[in-house]
């Protein structure tokens, strides 16, 4: 038994060729805690419709290029190395306005259920 599951997404500009320019982590790595989807958006595109959610926060790490992320009609600006996290009921969308793809992970969890964190979840061995 294994106590690790890997897998390979190829190389992330390559997303884009993909059904909705992204890859969810979910069912490849048997996730049990979150979900993780890697992203890539296509200069000019913007999302054609908004949502929110019923009990996850999503947190948006940006790898390259910038955008737009419309959080509750506030327009919020990102680029490479910018993270935000957008609460479960915020109404949320995002667009490419940069002049190359759009690239960045999207993490889901259930908000308040992280327990414990960092060196509180570890112990030596």
């Amino acid at each position: 038994m294994t106590n690790y599951k890997k897998t390979e997404i190829g190389k992330i500009a390559e997303i884009i060729n993909l059904e909705n320019g992204k890859i969810f982590l979910h069912d490849t790595l048997n996730l049990t805690g979150c979900e993780i989807s890697v992203n890539v958006v296509p200069i000019g595109f913007k999302l054609p419709f908004n949502h929110q959610h019923i009990q996850n926060e999503e947190i948006y790490i940006v790898l390259k290029g910038e955008g737009i992320i419309t959080v509750d009609k506030e327009k919020v600006n990102v680029k490479e190395g910018s993270i935000l996290k957008i609460a479960p009921n915020a109404i949320r969308t995002l667009e490419n306005t940069g002049n190359t793809s759009f690239e960045y992970i999207c993490i889901q969890a259930k908000e308040n259920s992280l327990e414990q964190f960092g060196l509180k979840d570890a112990e030596l061995c």
